[in-house]
């Protein structure tokens, strides 16, 4: 009985990670949390301006909630439409989220009894910006490659 080497564990990695639905099926992975938050913002809108008043501060709230919206839209449908712009999708999001993480998230300016809470979801957000800024650099190489 022969063994699997790592040449066979890798063309059946390829030839499974090639496929153009488990594509499609993770860049909606990645892009349905925005989705779905910007269409909840859309359905509460009041509930959004509070959003951002409650987590940010800024002014005038419901100009940002449009905006935060906006970009949550249409970075996740970018983003799932794949092709020549998905890269733009998963920057606008990665944008975002860094912004909305250092404005809503900043634990070292937190009260001690939130620090730990407002901690871990900043590196968790760190991993997901870290992840769209990937999901750019690898939709826009087959880009570059073609022209």
């Amino acid at each position: 009985m022969s063994q699997a080497g790592p040449t066979d564990v890798q063309s059946v990695a390829e030839r499974i990670l090639g496929a153009r639905w488990l594509e499609a099926a993770a860049r909606f992975a990645v892009a349905v949390p925005f989705l779905t938050s910007g269409v909840a913002k859309i359905l509460d809108f009041e509930g959004s301006i509070a959003e951002v008043r409650g987590l940010t501060g800024l002014e005038p709230a419901a100009l940002v909630a449009v905006l935060v919206i906006l970009t949550q839209l249409g970075g996740s449908v970018l983003l799932i439409a794949g092709g020549r712009f998905a890269w733009i999708g998963a920057l606008a999001l990665a944008g975002f989220t860094t912004i909305a993480t250092l404005s809503a998230h900043a634990f070292w300016l937190k009260p001690k009894a939130e620090q730990f809470l407002h901690r871990n979801i900043f590196f968790e957000h760190v991993s997901i910006v870290g992840g769209l800024v990937l999901l750019a650099i690898l939709t826009l190489k087959p880009a570059r490659t073609q022209d």
